[in-house]
């Protein structure tokens, strides 16, 4: 009993020590997704629960930010959709460029990616909970301190997570840019394979429809 204790405390501690790591990477890039994934210092559990905060602050500021910035009618929003608008792009980013990468000597495994991806995403929901603060003090004329900040941070997570792929995989400054452009254009591709699949399915169910609707008329 006291031993399983003891190690449910070791994964919790390491649990909030990955997660503070966030902060150092954030702050140092190189260094810090250096160390996220050669030395170990980054879970998955801190990665979804970075994942988790931003999809949750996402919908949060829908409903509290100041309508000002936000004038949208909360009962007609759909929530799923716009945590679509997160989750989905995030997973053909990292299987577009875990998918490029591992043809050409990328280091990065698929669950590397996925973390450090989420890693680089940390600073949004930090500088969103601010923003969303500080919507309900301000007035129109302040609004473009709200748009700049919220521009530069989206900016700076790009850029984070674009260092972030050039220590996983290894690669230098230039490689690193080549491949982040062609993982764009690469989900592109994996939106038109999915919309052609979607395309396909949906022309196949109405096939079998229409043609089990002609054998009841028949029958």
């Amino acid at each position: 009993m006291a031993s399983k204790r003891s190690i449910r405390r070791k994964k919790l501690t390491r649990y909030k020590d990955s997660l503070k790591f966030g902060f150092y990477c954030i702050t140092h890039p190189i260094d810090g997704f250096w160390d996220l994934t050669h030395e170990k210092r980054g879970t998955m559990a801190a990665a979804n629960t970075i994942l988790f905060a931003t999809v949750f602050m996402r919908i949060i500021s829908l409903k509290y930010t100041s309508f000002i910035f936000n004038d949208i009618n909360w009962e007609e929003v759909n929530i799923l959709l716009y945590v679509a608008t997160i989750i989905f792009p995030l997973a053909l980013w990292v299987v577009g460029n875990w998918a490029l990468t591992t043809l050409s000597d990328g280091k990065g495994r698929l669950n590397q990616v996925y973390m450090a991806t989420c890693y680089g995403m940390l600073p949004y929901p930090i500088v969103q909970l601010f923003l969303m603060l500080f919507s309900n003090v301000v007035t129109v004329d302040e609004a473009g301190f709200y748009t700049t900040v919220g521009t530069i941070t989206l900016v700076y997570c790009a850029i984070l997570i674009v260092c972030a792929m050039g220590q996983i995989h290894e690669y230098r400054a230039g490689k690193n840019i080549m491949f982040t452009i062609f993982s764009l254009f690469a989900i592109l591709v994996e939106i038109f394979i999915l919309l052609l699949f979607f395309s396909m399915i949906s022309q196949g169910v109405a096939y079998i429809v229409s043609l089990v609707k002609e054998m009841l008329f028949r029958i």
